[in-house]
């Protein structure tokens, strides 16, 4: 696990030296530069694996490589390999893979993965991205090109122009989706695709290897299910243990999730430590997380985390260098800090509920419900607005009230980030149409299954996965997915929808494999996110840092918000509920404090 960077162009010793510094906290455990007529490759490294002759860059004849992340079958790879290894690095492996089979390898890789490979004989740089983009990929072909694994390590080069329609989007999705950033001419490497790039003439292609709409739904019996899930987790998990060569801990918070991670990690190593957080404020699952672990027989730990979260906001939000509004990358930064006391590498449950049906939301879909609450969603108008996020009301008003939604888009909206829908009208732009197409797109699946995949393309890549990786690297700690392994991530695209949601019961295969391995408590346990408290940041912790950005004479929000509207929010004049206006408040707050640091930097 590492931080990456390069460009091409003349030796610049500065301009490498400052990219290092940028990417320097992903990987204190080491760094280099490597240096070859018009190209350098920057790398910081977090040793994980292979740790005294793992280094980066690295080199295998015309190759040079450097890497940010894991591939965790690359010791079974190597049988089918002619290289004679002098390491024992999957770094080292990617090389030989590359040099024998190209662009190929990628289909044979189980791990999470960015990374550029310089072939000196045809002067061509690969970059490459895994499955579901687990590790980021930032490049610019402005002033020459540019990539790195944080957007702010090529902000520190130069000065770019605004993106206006990705600042819109960020205004409705709380992150900006696809392959857009804040900057126009910077981009992100979507998952599952790579980049050839041609140095000498700077001509390049950008390629598609990886879709999970081409995976074939297979039928298959409950047993038959359950066996080679199972089957398929724990040798991901067992993958995920075996490949470091420092102690690997986990996540546990007493959902279904880490509790099945846990479960088979501690078959794999009764020594594990797991971590449950407790955070002020916020829905504490603790007792459950302690119950558990004594049922599968960890050495667990309870961090009480003491946010100070007016004194650390800034640090938190400035982390991600664009904007970003998932509330819960606070305390997803406090636990990561937390836990890197103890570990350097912790496993968790992300991608679990895109990819098995975990969300509430999926029932109403799978279970055709949307039309009957059609026929009631009128009553929406006439009913108060909720105030608490996870309550059964707020469940039930949300789902009346985007159920008579035509427009594709804002019925995603509404039933995901739902920021601005019913407040701000949404005025088109080129990202929109993109979310429409994509959306679109799976016209001809299920509807259980459409919905899975827009949540895997939108808000596992843009959202959930960047909190993930900014968390934890900010603080050397590397994350690794069970759920998102090759194996595991194919068979849950291949099932049935009837193992996925049945009923009112989500994530049907999962709590089944709960209950028969770890109880009925666990099997049972609803969905939770990490659950902040927004209201109260807004209402008092943030409220005057909060006003002070909103009421900024040069306050950015409003060239896309009007602004009667939101001064009304603000005073609390406006009819909105509790919790939307938390979010519609935090989400403006977000932004200006990006556009502030921004015009700083």
């Amino acid at each position: 696990m590492c931080g990456i960077a390069g460009f091409v162009g003349s030796r610049n010793p500065e301009r490498a030296d400052k990219l290092l510094r940028m990417i320097a906290h992903r990987g204190p455990d080491g760094s280099g530069i490597f240096e070859q007529e018009e190209i350098t490759l920057v790398h910081a490294r977090l040793a994980i694996q292979d740790i005294a002759a793992g280094a980066q860059p690295m080199r295998l004849g015309n190759l040079s490589i450097v890497f940010n992340g894991e591939i965790y079958n690359h010791m079974r790879l190597r049988s089918s390999l002619t290289h004679q290894f002098k390491t024992r690095s999957d770094t080292e492996t990617l090389l030989a893979l590359y040099e024998q089979e190209g662009e190929a390898m990628l289909e044979r890789l189980d791990g999470m993965y960015a990374f550029a490979i310089y072939n000196s004989a045809d002067q061509t740089l690969f970059l490459a991205r895994d499955r579901y983009g687990k590790k980021p990929l930032y490049y610019t072909f402005d002033d020459g090109f540019v990539f790195a694994s944080e957007i702010g390590a090529l902000r520190s080069l130069k000065r770019y122009e605004h993106n206006e329609a990705a600042i819109a989007a960020f205004l409705r999705f709380g992150f900006i989706p696809f392959a857009h950033t804040v900057y126009k001419g910077v981009y992100k490497l979507l998952a599952g695709r790579y980049m050839r790039l041609q140095i000498k003439n700077m001509n390049y292609s950008l390629q598609s290897w990886f879709d999970s709409k081409t995976i074939k739904k297979t039928a298959i019996s409950k047993n038959e299910a359950l066996e080679v899930v199972e089957s398929a987790l724990k040798q991901s998990i067992k993958d995920r243990l075996d490949s470091s060569d420092v102690e690997v801990g986990a996540f546990l918070s007493g959902g279904i999730d880490s509790s099945l991670i846990c479960h088979y990690a501690a078959l794999e190593k009764p020594s594990l430590k797991t971590f449950t957080v407790r955070f002020a404020g916020a829905f504490d699952e603790s007792s459950l997380a302690e119950a558990t672990a004594r049922a599968i027989g960890t050495r667990h730990q309870t961090i009480d985390i003491d946010a100070h979260i007016k004194d650390d906001i800034e640090t938190i939000l400035n982390s991600y260098g664009e904007p970003f509004a998932d509330s819960s990358a606070v305390p997803s930064w406090y636990v990561a800090k937390a836990a890197r006391q103890f570990v350097k590498v912790a496993l968790n449950g992300d991608g679990a509920d895109e990819l098995f049906g975990g969300y509430r939301r999926y029932i109403p879909i799978a279970n055709n419900l949307d039309k009957f609450a059609q026929i009631v969603s009128p009553l929406a108008r006439f009913l108060p607005k909720p105030s608490i996020k996870m309550s059964g009301y707020n469940y039930f008003y949300r789902l009346i009230n985007s159920a008579a939604e035509r427009d594709k888009l804002i019925y995603w909206l509404k039933t995901r980030s739902d920021i601005c829908e019913g407040v701000f009208p949404l005025v088109e732009n080129p990202l929109f149409l993109e979310a429409r197409t994509l959306i679109d797109s799976f016209a001809d699946e299920s509807p259980l299954a459409a919905a899975l995949y827009a949540d895997q393309s939108l808000l596992l890549f843009g959202d959930l996965l960047v909190k993930m990786d900014i968390a934890t690297m900010q603080h050397a700690l590397e994350g690794r997915s069970p759920f998102l392994s090759r194996d595991v991530s194919k068979i849950a695209q291949s099932l049935p929808d009837r193992f996925k949601v049945r009923g009112i019961t989500t994530k049907y295969l999962l709590r089944r494999l709960a209950k028969l391995r770890i109880g009925e408590a666990v099997a049972t346990a609803p969905k939770r996110g990490f659950e902040v408290p927004l209201k109260s940041w807004v209402q008092n912790d943030l409220r005057e840092m909060i006003g002070d950005r909103l009421n900024a004479p040069n306050a950015l929000w409003r060239n896309y918000l009007n602004a009667e509207t939101v001064d009304a929010i603000w005073q609390n004049k406006q009819e909105i509920g509790a919790e939307k206006r938390a979010k519609l408040l935090w989400t403006i707050f977000v932004l200006e404090n990006w556009y502030a640091h921004d015009r700083l930097s």
